[in-house]
């Protein structure tokens, strides 16, 4: 909380982060381990205060597109009662650990994607 009673608006940016991760880690991590990227944009508009009286709040994050080596994800903050806190737009990109620098998807990443993209379709 800040002075004025309600989340810190860099706090947003680490709830956004946690499920953006945990996002990632599912559609890529598998039994292998975790899905090496780095945040290249994010953009986010602030919609609604957060207090603690707010309680539990629900962070999601989907797909919105991919290139040759970017992944563009829209996430939003909403309250228990479906209020909406926050909206925001990221870029990631994948990682070469041994490089440190970026690389561009695998084929196997982009199926991946692809087959995210599919799914929310029909979901709608």
């Amino acid at each position: 909380m800040d002075a004025y009673g309600h989340v810190n608006n860099g706090v947003y940016l680490t709830y956004l982060e946690e499920c953006r991760d945990a996002w990632a880690q599912e559609l890529f991590g598998g039994p292998n381990g975790s899905w090496d990227f780095v945040l290249a944009h994010i953009a986010i508009d602030y919609r609604s205060q957060l207090t603690q009286a707010d309680g539990e709040i629900v962070v999601r994050c989907r797909l919105a597109s991919f290139g040759r080596s970017s992944v563009r994800t829209r996430e939003e903050i909403v309250k228990a009662d479906g209020t909406l806190a926050a909206e925001a737009e990221a870029v990631v990109v994948p990682r070469d650990p041994d490089a440190d620098r970026s690389r561009p998807l695998t084929e196997q990443e982009r199926e991946s994607l692809q087959a995210e993209l599919e799914r929310d379709a029909n979901e709608r």
